[in-house]
């Protein structure tokens, strides 16, 4: 009865309604919030990222065409320089520096565009390995490795070359010699002059195998100086194992022959001193066709009267020939002015030679030019850039 009146009393509409148990969430419906909830936070991030999931732009890089090098031993911590093409540009025309116009991008933001510029005279060369010879190029000597065509024609002129643009500007080659002469002056010239000067060893110094590594991994192309006999030999005289006029062609072939066993990895040989030598055909010729055999170059720095042009080409031997001697006076002045003939000559003949010795003035004075030579558009090569191959035309 309490239960009717209290019904009677209760107004219309207010029923009282049955409890009902309190509902739960299952396992299932909060990992299905969680995951839509990390599918939202996943799609902001992408739609505020300045360049959602776009491919890096990629640029083309052209090289000149290199000799490949046999590495036959595992390769130092030196840095290297990666000789690497893209496909893109397999079919240009020109080896020398090239810009590469990047399209503009579309988008929200201002409009951007870069020129990226590749010079490939900074690669090519994987400096890891540049100082170990390449097995194909070596026979065994009595006194020493020596160098030699490969079976498949290959000669050291080409593979131990430092690479270069290819391009038709000014260039001057510079040829620092006498190194491994005096242990602190070598150091300092590999350590101070720029990789593209050329370095020439001399046959009667010390450590040679030491030093070539050392520079061959800073990046530099290196000849080998042999001695030869000038005038008012022995009065003059260039030292042990000199070839001379009054030798037989095969005691001069000997020495030569020791003189290319101190050390590997050289793309040819200079004269050091020979101004009488080089001008006797006799005494040439022998040395002229050891060379072509054994596909080196020769660096010309002699004489007017040095008959060495006509015999390298007919032996096939790639020549070049010094315009000047940048250090004949050994005065800061005197050699800018002769660095500054050199500019000049390249620039009207696109090309021009020096060569000078490893005194510490020298080595200072070339490193401070070069710098600002190549502001004014001077490229700097080694000196097989310059050579006149027979070979090739």
């Amino acid at each position: 009865m309490a239960d009717i009146g209290n019904d009677i009393e209760r107004p219309l509409g207010q029923a009282v309604r049955p409890t009902r148990a309190p509902r739960r969430i299952s396992a299932g419906v909060v990992a299905a919030t969680l995951l839509v909830l990390a599918v939202i936070g996943v799609s902001g991030a992408i739609a505020l990222r300045e360049r959602p999931f776009r491919k890096p732009q990629e640029v083309a890089v052209s090289t000149p065409k290199t000799t490949a090098v046999v590495e036959s031993a595992a390769p130092t911590t030196e840095p290297a320089f990666k000789a690497e093409a893209a496909s893109k540009t397999s079919g240009s025309k020109t080896g020398g520096p090239q810009i590469i116009h990047l399209p503009t991008e579309a988008g929200d933001g201002p409009p951007r565009a870069a020129i990226v510029i590749r010079d490939p005279s900074t690669i090519g060369q994987n400096l890891r390995i540049a100082h170990i010879p390449d097995r194909a190029l070596v026979e065994a000597g009595g006194t020493g490795p020596l160098p030699v065509r490969a079976a498949d024609g290959r000669r050291p002129f080409d593979v131990y070359a430092r690479p270069w643009s290819g391009s038709r500007g000014a260039r001057v080659a510079i040829v620092i010699g006498g190194l491994a002469v005096s242990q602190t002056g070598t150091q300092a010239a590999i350590a101070k002059l720029p990789a593209e000067v050329t370095l020439g060893f001399a046959a009667q110094g010390n450590s040679i195998g030491r030093w070539m590594q050392a520079a061959r991994q800073s990046g530099h192309e290196i000849v080998m100086q042999v001695p030869l006999e000038p005038f008012d030999y022995p009065n003059v005289n260039p030292g042990r194992n000199t070839l001379t006029v009054a030798a037989t062609a095969d005691e001069n072939l000997k020495n030569l022959r020791w003189a290319l066993s101190r050390t590997t990895n050289y793309t040819g040989v200079m004269n050091y001193m020979g101004a009488r030598f080089s001008a006797d055909a006799a005494a040439m010729g022998p040395l002229m066709a050891e060379l072509g055999r054994r596909g080196l170059a020769y660096d010309d720095g002699s004489s007017a009267r040095s008959l060495a042009p006509d015999l390298a080409l007919k032996n096939g031997v790639p020549f070049v020939a010094g315009d000047t001697s940048i250090d004949a006076v050994r005065d800061r002045g005197a050699i800018l002015k002769k660095l500054d003939e050199l500019e000049a000559t390249a620039r009207a003949k696109g090309f021009a030679v020096g060569i000078g010795s490893a005194f510490d003035l020298t080595v200072d004075t070339v490193s401070a030019w070069v710098s600002e030579a190549k502001k004014r558009g001077i490229e700097i090569v080694p000196i097989s850039a310059v050579a006149v191959d027979p070979e090739k035309g």
